[in-house]
């Protein structure tokens, strides 16, 4: 049996039986992430802290050193989809996160061990299985992955927000360990076989050497912005670093995902700034996540209509008008409404950020475009909290970065209708 599999014959919505079957297991490879994710490890910090006797600073210069660390590990991981395809090489990747998990579960002691430890749970959990996740649906669904990664990004929030439930209950009632070795039992003996036996990648989608995505005739390398996606044609991680597209659509990601790792941090903090209570914070998380589906189901419609442009700087305005008003509010319904931007325009960033880079540059090495584009984010949410904690020691208040994160990204929005498609990038609406 082979990893590469015949296109399938379309369905009305964009692709067969077999392609949303790789779509529902991409969002569970996205799902099993989450040990390596700040919000995973998040759940298990304060108990953790307390078994090792660790003091919060120690654990936060461990965590943020291999979390930037880790981040190098996008690239050779795209790499290595593109030479070695998609099922043996997120096979390897989550087979070794759940090793690595089962390890971190029975740590005892020593802090060299608990960073090696978090470093390879950064790096192949957040780094390198996000790369094979949002790669798996871009080869499925070439030049037209927008409908696709809004119905991918809902399964996500549908999978997160059970596992949160579950693993918090877990933790409370079994202890952190007892819950850790149960996500590692899980990824060992239920996710890597499923991956091993259903992963599949259509034979355009190959880019080992050899094949038509990667050995191209010369003269097609000539033109390889041409129509990306058939054949394996598109381009190269050199030349998508050379493009604008590139840096606008990594660099919107990377601002909100700066912004939504500080403020997932200091989120009660900043609201409790504001004036609103404990409760009130707890609302306000259930009605982002709420209206953040809303945001992904437009901003894929979105994507079979509009230039993936115009819906990034859509999104940006309304996320930036939503920090403004996130530093200003001090109403109830005023912070509802800052719900429903911050909701929307993240859901839609999220749906934009998974569609763009199949769409725009083609599936010839589109694992080490991916990767490159993931790696920036990591980074960026690795700086987040940094940015926010300085932010308010330099001027005992949230509100300042707030506004400074709100004009960035006003910036950000105001480029991107200028910033021009690569030759031969897929037309408007091709994605349905």
């Amino acid at each position: 049996m082979t990893d590469s599999t015949p296109p399938e014959k379309p369905g009305p919505t964009g692709g067969g039986r077999l392609a949303w079957t790789q779509v529902v297991l991409a969002s569970v490879l996205m799902l099993a992430t989450l040990p390596g994710r700040t919000q995973g490890l998040a759940l298990v910090t304060e108990p953790l802290l307390a078994d090792l006797r660790l003091d919060r600073l120690t654990y936060a210069h461990l965590n943020l050193v291999a979390t930037l660390i880790g981040a190098l590990f996008c690239l050779p991981t795209g790499w290595a989809i593109d030479r070695f395809g998609l099922r043996g090489t997120t096979t390897a990747v989550v087979l070794t996160l759940g090793l690595s998990v089962t390890m971190l579960g029975g740590i005892t002691v020593g802090l060299v061990p608990l960073f090696l430890l978090l470093l390879a749970s950064r790096a192949l959990g957040q780094s390198a299985l996000s790369v094979c996740s949002i790669t798996t649906v871009a080869r499925w669904f070439p030049g037209r992955a927008g409908f696709a990664m809004g119905v991918y990004s809902v399964l996500l929030s549908v999978w997160f927000a059970a596992a949160f439930g579950v693993i918090g209950w877990s933790v409370r009632a079994h202890g952190w360990r007892a819950a850790w070795l149960q996500m590692a039992f899980v990824l060992v003996l239920v996710i890597t076989p499923a991956v091993a036996l259903i992963h599949r990648e259509p034979r355009s989608g190959r880019g080992r050497a050899g094949s038509p995505a990667d050995g191209v005739a010369g003269e097609d390398r000539e033109v390889s912005g041409l129509v990306p996606g058939e054949g394996g044609i598109g381009l190269t991680l050199p030349e998508a670093l050379r493009t604008g597209a590139f840096w606008l659509f990594a660099g919107g990601a990377a601002a909100f995902n700066l912004v939504a790792s500080g403020l997932g941090l200091f989120n009660e903090a900043v609201l409790a700034e504001r004036g609103f209570s404990q409760r009130t914070f707890h609302g306000f998380l259930a009605a982002s996540a709420l209206l953040s589906l809303g945001g992904q189901f437009l901003g894929g419609w979105l994507t079979r209509r509009w230039r993936h442009q115009a819906i990034l700087s859509v999104a940006l305005l309304l996320y930036a008008a939503g920090l403004a008003g996130l530093a200003m509010t001090r109403q109830w319904w005023q912070l509802a409404g800052v719900a429903m931007l911050l909701g929307v325009a993240g859901g839609m960033i999220m749906v934009i950020f998974f569609a763009v880079w199949g769409d725009l540059f083609g599936q010839r090495q589109l694992g080490r475009i991916q990767g490159a584009a993931q790696m920036v984010t990591v980074v960026s949410s690795a700086l987040g909290p940094v940015v926010f904690a300085a932010g308010v020691a330099r001027s005992g208040s949230y509100a300042p970065v707030l506004l400074v994160l709100a004009g960035v990204g006003l910036l950000l929005a105001a480029a991107a209708p200028f910033v021009r498609r690569p030759p031969g990038a897929c037309p408007v609406g091709s994605s349905g």
